[in-house]
C-alpha cells in the first residue's frame, strides 16, 4: 500500500462492463459477475448511487480486526468508454485514494480464466481503463482476467461483446470465484501477497 494512504481509506473496487440484459453474458462483462459474486459475498444488493451513473454496494471484508476493510462496489451504468466518469466521481464521493482503486476487467493478452494483479500501467487499448485513466490518472490497481485473444480474423470488438462459449462457460463461475478471492486478498493482505497466490 502506498505510504501515504491511510490504513482505514475505504476501497473502491470496480467491475467493469456494459449495463443491460443483452451484454451480461459478454466476455467484456466478466467484471461485472465478479462484482456481482463479491456484492453476494457481503450479503448486498447493488443500488443506484446518487448522482454518479453507477450501482454500488458498500460494505466490509476482511475478519473482524485491523485486517477488516471497507469497501464500496461499484459497477458503471455508462457504457465501457465512458467508465472513468463514474469511477472518479465515486471515488471523489467516498474519498478514496487512487490508489485504493482496483479494476476488475477482461484481458485479452491472458488466457482464459488465468489472473494477473498489478498496480499502474498502461490500459493496452481497453477502453474502459483508457478512460479511467485519462478521469484519475493509472495509479490504480487492476485485476486483469484473462479471456484469451480472438479466433481467426476476428475483430477483438466482435469477440469482446460475444458471449463465453459453451466450453468457457463450464469453468467461468470457477474462475469468477477465483477473481473474488484475489479481489479480497488485495484488499486485505496487500498486492505482493495476492500477486504471490493469484498471478498465474
Amino acid at each position: 500500500m502506498d505510504v501515504s494512504t491511510p490504513a482505514n481509506a475505504p476501497w473502491l473496487v470496480v467491475g467493469l462492463g456494459n449495463p443491460g440484459p443483452e451484454y451480461a453474458m459478454n466476455r467484456h462483462n466478466v467484471g461485472f459477475m465478479v462484482a456481482d459474486l463479491l456484492a453476494e459475498r457481503i450479503g448486498g444488493r447493488f443500488k443506484r448511487a446518487g448522482k454518479a451513473q453507477a450501482q454500488v454496494v458498500e460494505g466490509r471484508i476482511g475478519p473482524p480486526g485491523p485486517a477488516n476493510r471497507r469497501v464500496i462496489l461499484a459497477k458503471p451504468m455508462s457504457y465501457m468508454n465512458l467508465s472513468g466518469g463514474p469511477v472518479n466521481a465515486l471515488r471523489d464521493f467516498y474519498k478514496v485514494p487512487v490508489a485504493n482503486v482496483l479494476a476488475v476487467h477482461d484481458e485479452l493478452d491472458i488466457d482464459f480464466g488465468a489472473l494477473r494483479l498489478k498496480l499502474g500501467g498502461g490500459d493496452n487499448g481497453h477502453n474502459g481503463l483508457k478512460s479511467i485513466t485519462k478521469a484519475m490518472g493509472s495509479d490504480y490497481h487492476r485485476v486483469r482476467f484473462g479471456i484469451g485473444r480472438p479466433p481467426g480474423r476476428m475483430q477483438v470488438a466482435d469477440f469482446v461483446l460475444k458471449d463465453f462459449s459453451s466450453a468457457e462457460r463450464k469453468e467461468l463461475d470457477y474462475f469468477v470465484d477465483r477473481a473474488a478471492d484475489a479481489v479480497e486478498c488485495l484488499v486485505i493482505e496487500g498486492l505482493e501477497r495476492a500477486q504471490g497466490t493469484y498471478n498465474s
